[in-house]
């Protein structure tokens, strides 16, 4: 493992991605990719009183079932990368709390997940682990009264607002295996461009994606036609049109190869 670049790191014995689940609400089972989830809710609740709850049993689940499907012991699993949109990821916490798995809470935002697999990955190439796991939830109607309005008030949401994703996934990492690998990993620094619109996220997240980007292709001396998918996590439609127009002044064109993933996920 080794830095090359400004903020890149190199994995000279690259992590697998073991296994990986996932566990989504409805409108995603309505969505293009539905056939990929493991498992599709018929309801936001799930049989619990709160979204809040509802949220914990889907994150417990989703790791249950990637344990499930790696057929690795949980004794087997050295630690658990874990976070959530909600106050001190307690969606994460109360649903992973009997796992008696030694936890890392990780709050990230859209983020969240590929800091996880970012931390995780480091573990496991130093020597400090030989399996992690690496999960994040999110609920629609809870994250919605976190930051913005409940429900019940029926405000109405403007043009530039995202559809947060109900749902779960969940990743094992692992020294052993046949790939995929996780072979570098770019970390992102905070990049505020003074944007103060809750409802026009994809606008305030736009300017760090193009940054960590960039800063990924020149670390690794590569142009973005080297990747297969360049994939943020939830620019949504404004925040994507955002990133392609600014990465252009850098001297990039993705517009060949680009998505994201709030706009994978929904049909319009």
């Amino acid at each position: 493992m080794h830095k090359i670049g400004k903020q890149t790191i190199c994995f000279d014995n690259p992590p697998t991605i073991l296994e990986a689940a996932s566990i989504v609400g409805p409108k995603e089972a309505d969505g293009p990719m539905a056939k990929y989830f493991d498992k599709c809710l018929d309801d936001e609740f799930w049989g619990e009183k709160s979204w809040e709850k509802a949220e914990s049993k889907i994150i417990r689940e989703t790791v249950n079932l990637v344990v499930a499907k790696s057929g690795i012991s949980n004794t087997d699993i050295d630690y658990c990368f874990a976070g959530d949109l909600l106050n001190q990821c307690i969606s994460s916490d109360f649903g992973l709390r009997d796992t008696n798995v030694p936890f890392f809470g990780v709050f990230g935002a859209c983020s969240t997940f590929a800091e996880s697999m970012c931390l995780g990955s480091v573990f496991v190439e130093g020597g400090a682990a030989n399996n992690v796991i690496c999960a994040t939830s999110s609920h629609f109607c809870s994250a919605e009264k976190q930051f913005r309005f409940p429900l019940e008030l029926g405000n109405q949401r403007p043009q530039t607002s995202q559809w947060t994703v109900t749902g779960s996934g969940a990743v094992i990492l692992s020294k052993n295996g046949d790939g995929p690998y996780i072979t570098n990993i770019t970390p992102g620094k905070i990049v505020d461009m003074g944007i103060k619109d809750a409802n026009n996220m994809g606008a305030a997240m736009a300017p760090a994606a193009l940054d960590t980007l960039v800063t990924h292709l020149q670390d690794t001396g590569r142009k973005p036609s080297y990747y297969d998918a360049i994939i943020t996590g939830d620019l949504g439609h404004i925040g994507k049109d955002i990133l392609s127009e600014m990465i252009q002044t850098k001297g990039y064109n993705i517009n060949g190869n680009y998505n994201d993933c709030g706009v994978l996920i929904f049909y319009l």
